[in-house]
C-alpha cells in the first residue's frame, strides 16, 4: 500500500530545464564548446558533474577544469532560478493533495543540494517535504536508484510502499529500478517517447492526477 510520494524536482515542480540549458550553453561557450538544445537534452536527469564530465570526453577543451566548468553551471542555474524560475502548473495543487491526505513527501533530485534550496525556497515549497535527497551525495546518480532508495530511508518508508513523480525517461527508469511506482508528466515534445510505457501512469500535467488515479495504488 502506497503510503509516500517521492518528487524529482527540475522539470516537473520547477520550469528548470530550459534555465538548465541556457546556462550549460552559455558555459560551455567560454570553453569553446556549442551545445545545441538538442544536445543539452541528451544528459536530462544527470548530475551536472555528470554532464560536464560527459561534454569533455566528447570535446576535450583546455583552458578550465571540470570542477571550473561544474560550479559555474550550478551558480548560473541558481541565478536564472531566482530571477525568471515559475513552477510547473500544478505544483501547490499536488503538494496539497498528498498532505491533505497524510501522505509522507519527499524529494529527490539529482541537482545538488545547494541549487535545491535555492529552488524550493524561492517556490516557498520546502516545509511541505519530510525528507530532501540530491544524487550529489550518492555513489550513482540517475539512472541509477540510489538517490531514490536514500530517500525512502529517510522517510522510513519501503520502496514498494513509494509512489514517484518524474518527468525524464531517467529519473522514470532510477524510480523503477529502486521498486517504486512511477507517475510520468513528460514535457510536452518528449511524451509521445515510447520509454514512458515503463511508467505505471503517464499525465500531461500534475494537475491531471486525483482520487481516481490514486486508486490503484492504494
Amino acid at each position: 500500500m502506497v503510503n509516500t510520494v517521492i518528487f524529482d524536482m527540475d522539470g516537473l515542480l520547477i520550469d528548470s530545464e530550459p534555465l538548465w540549458g541556457k546556462a550549460m550553453r552559455e558555459v560551455f561557450a567560454t570553453v569553446g564548446v556549442e551545445l545545441t538544445s538538442e544536445l543539452t537534452s541528451q544528459t536530462t536527469g544527470l548530475r551536472t558533474v555528470e554532464v560536464v564530465d560527459y561534454w569533455h570526453d566528447y570535446f576535450q577543451w583546455n583552458g578550465k577544469s571540470r570542477e571550473q566548468v561544474t560550479t559555474e553551471i550550478i551558480d548560473t542555474v541558481i541565478s536564472k532560478i531566482l530571477a525568471q524560475g515559475t513552477a510547473m502548473e500544478g505544483l501547490h495543487y499536488i503538494l496539497d493533495y498528498f498532505r491533505t491526505k497524510g501522505f509522507k513527501l519527499g524529494l529527490a533530485s539529482s541537482s545538488p543540494l545547494r541549487l535545491i534550496d535555492s529552488a524550493l525556497d524561492h517556490l516557498e515549497i520546502k516545509p511541505y517535504f519530510n525528507a530532501i535527497r540530491s544524487a550529489e551525495f550518492e555513489s550513482h546518480g540517475k539512472p541509477h536508484p540510489a538517490v531514490y532508495l536514500a530517500c525512502a530511508e529517510a522517510l522510513d518508508s519501503h520502496p514498494l510502499h513509494c509512489l514517484a513523480f518524474e518527468d525524464s525517461v531517467t529519473g522514470m527508469i532510477a524510480a523503477k529500478a529502486a521498486r517504486m511506482k512511477v507517475v510520468v508528466v513528460p514535457e510536452a515534445h518528449n511524451r509521445n517517447d515510447k520509454r514512458y510505457a515503463l511508467a505505471d501512469l503517464k499525465l500531461d500535467s500534475l494537475l491531471a492526477f486525483g482520487d481516481a488515479e490514486l486508486a490503484p495504488f492504494v
